[in-house]
């Protein structure tokens, strides 16, 4: 069955769409606008999140016996995820996580987060322990406001906040000034600072709850907010295997900025309390010193932090820089594959503006599966040609960002839609079904 929200111009072939052998994948429904993430109930329903960014209104939908019914709007964009608890919707969105009460009433249950730079904080699970979880991301690339940081003119104080007290090195960088006091031609801006605000050695950086690049934890009514762990750049998407272990998704620091890191990689990683993951100085477990992290043609990274608050584990696996992985779940379902390992849709890079200038067709735009034993990531379904549909004329997958399973144990993958530019275009999102043939 397709169900379609509304009326779209994008060509739709599931046979442009490489599976491994058994398995066959359709349209389940399309038309949808910058659908970021799905969910299905206890009760079996299936849950929409739009994330918005198209009209500055993000939405929350049911699948109803009729077509597409709006449960809630009026979100801030980005809204990141949607999570069913205990019969409320808790909704993840700028600044916030609201509820949506079985009535349709909405109530602001955490507000205040730090998420008016670059990333956001990101979709609510809840652990074994009734609480809810939730990754919270960086407001630079990597720890400098630099021109790169267009929300700089909107919120000049705002820069990133550390979860424990670190002493920085004292490395300043020199940008022309794109504020409106033109008497100044260029800054000088430090780390975890804001804009034109140099740092000294040794000055010492206060942590705070509220951190960037963190996981933060709450009760289910919002109380008793606390820091689980930090150091992540933007851990987009969290999830509890069968085992009861928290996992994330980060996304690897771009070539662009102040202070551009190369080569980058997308991490998975096993979070544990009380961690720090290495965000700004650590890439998939190694130091940015590293020669492999210098970008073309300027200066090789150094490092931020004076003292580093312990050496950061290495993550389950790595992607390749500018994958842009998001959503995963966990396969329960022994007819349809592996038992629990987790399946992942790989957004694809934003190149050329966090690449360098190069462009990285062959990158992300797939779903891939993790072995969970060995930390070996694995091709599941990919365009036949390698690359989104839109650079080919294809009809197949242009930006995952989400992967579920339904009750029956079927996957389904959220396409996010079509980019004209750097503008997500309106009514270009699809969920794809995949089952055994």
């Amino acid at each position: 069955m397709k169900n379609q929200l509304m009326p779209n111009e994008r060509l739709l072939n599931p046979e442009d769409i490489s599976l491994p052998p058994g398995y066959k994948i359709e349209v389940f429904a399309e038309g949808l606008t910058t659908p970021i993430n799905a969910t299905f109930t206890d009760a079996g329903e299936l849950f929409v999140a739009d994330s918005g960014i198209t009209d500055g209104n993000g939405k929350v939908w049911k699948l109803g016996e009729g077509g597409w019914i709006l449960v809630a709007d009026g979100f801030n964009p980005p809204l990141t995820g949607i999570t069913e608890h205990q019969g409320n919707i808790y909704v993840a969105h700028r600044r916030y996580v609201t509820m949506i009460l079985p009535d349709g009433t909405k109530r602001d249950i955490i507000e205040g987060l730090p998420s008016n730079g670059d990333h956001h904080n990101n979709r609510v699970v809840f652990g074994p322990d009734g609480k809810m979880y939730f990754g919270q991301g960086t407001a630079t690339n990597s720890g400098v406001v630099g021109k790169d940081n267009d929300w700089v003119k909107e919120h000049p104080f705002f820069h990133d906040y550390a979860g424990g007290d670190v002493p920085l090195v004292g490395k300043n960088f020199t940008t022309s000034s794109f504020l409106a006091d033109g008497n100044k031609k260029s800054v000088i801006t430090g780390a975890y600072s804001p804009f034109d605000v140099p740092s000294t050695k040794g000055e010492v950086v206060k942590g705070i709850k509220r951190a960037s690049g963190s996981i933060l934890r709450a009760n289910a009514d919002g109380s008793e907010l606390e820091l689980v762990a930090w150091g992540l750049r933007n851990p987009f998407r969290l999830r509890f295997d069968a085992h009861h272990r928290l996992f994330a998704a980060n996304h690897g620091m771009d070539e662009r900025g102040s202070r551009p890191i190369a080569n980058s990689p997308d991490e998975f990683h096993s979070i544990q309390p009380g961690m720090w993951y290495g965000f700004p100085d650590y890439t998939g477990g190694l130091p940015v010193t590293m020669s492999s992290f210098k970008p073309e043609n300027k200066p090789q990274p150094e490092f931020l932090l004076v003292n580093h608050p312990m050496q950061p584990s290495r993550p389950v696996t790595t992607f390749a820089p500018h994958s842009a992985i998001m959503g995963f779940s966990f396969n329960l379902n022994p007819d349809f594959g592996p038992l629990h390992n987790a399946f992942i849709a790989e957004f694809g890079a934003n190149d050329p503006i966090t690449t360098g200038g190069k462009l990285t067709p062959y990158v992300g735009h797939r779903i891939s599966w993790i072995d969970m034993t060995t930390g070996q990531v694995n091709l599941f379904a990919i365009n036949k040609t390698g690359m989104p549909a839109s650079l080919t004329g294809g009809g197949g997958f242009e930006r995952p960002i989400d992967v579920i399973f339904c009750p029956k144990g079927d996957m389904y993958i959220v396409d996010f839609g079509v980019f004209s530019g750097s503008s997500a275009v309106p009514g270009t999102g699809v969920i794809w079904k995949v089952a055994k043939s």
